[in-house]
């Protein structure tokens, strides 16, 4: 019966917010008459994109709205990334990219960050009001161990985050449906989004700037970059380990 609850619960949200998309969608404002005739388009659709030519064309669209009309490109890139964050929609990549292609690396850096991690946290709160149930139901197996993690590094909890974050063992999805189950507060999940998921993020953006350069999304995670996200990761994790050594030592003492 939770389970089932949970569903009904988490689907008329979702069922909500893609009617708040659609609303969008299809009260698109009217490009000047010279921009129609440019696009050649005389009915657009707006759609998430899946590969590149999708994102090319998204951003070359957007870009014309947006001259005339920011408010509603920025309403309408919001949203979206939102809905992709709180219902853990795989494709944050392409909402990465289409930022740095529509505002350019040093506005939608922090804006794309923020969205991150109150994306991230509308999920976190959907899962803890609704989502214990299904969560345990399904993930039982996986939840154990993370949870088993989180006790031991307790001292350290928010550097642990920020590891998992940047040198992620299990799913950006999973850790943010299943943090509220093990007990990880708000505040800190929220920080540790926000700052362990800026690497990322500026690698995206930086990319989705020079957009039309790129061929596939292999260029965008290389080898190298693969090395200097897990040197962060390293690094975030270092104070908690160095913290939990200390307290033994302190511990031993006494």
């Amino acid at each position: 019966m939770a389970v089932l609850t949970a569903f009904f619960a988490c689907g008329g949200a979702f069922v909500s917010a893609t009617f708040w998309l659609y609303l969008l969608s299809i009260n698109l404002p009217s490009l000047p008459s010279d921009l129609q005739s440019a696009s050649g388009n005389e009915s657009i659709e707006l759609r998430f994109p899946t590969n590149l030519d999708d994102l090319n064309n998204l951003a070359e669209l957007l870009q014309e709205y947006k001259t005339n009309n920011y408010g509603y490109v920025m309403l309408l890139f919001c949203s979206a990334y939102l809905y992709k964050q709180t219902f853990a929609i795989p494709g944050s990549v392409f909402m990465n990219l289409l930022g740095g292609a529509l505002f350019g690396i040093w506005y939608a850096f922090p804006l794309c960050c923020v969205l991150t991690a109150t994306g991230a946290s509308c999920c976190y709160l959907l899962s803890h009001l609704f989502g214990r149930a299904v969560v345990m139901k399904y993930f039982s197996q996986r939840v154990q161990p993370l949870q088993k993690k989180v006790e031991e590094n307790l001292d350290g909890l928010f550097f642990f985050l920020l590891f998992l974050r940047l040198f992620p063992m299990s799913p950006n999805w999973f850790l943010n449906m299943t943090s509220p189950i093990i007990g990880i507060p708000l505040f800190q999940f929220f920080l540790s989004v926000l700052i362990g998921l800026m690497p990322y993020n500026f690698i995206c953006i930086q990319t989705g700037s020079i957009l039309s350069e790129v061929t596939s999304l292999n260029e965008i995670i290389t080898l190298n970059v693969m090395l200097r996200l897990g040197g962060m990761a390293l690094v975030a994790l270092l104070p908690g380990l160095l913290f939990r050594k200390y307290k033994k030592g302190t511990t031993k003492k006494d």
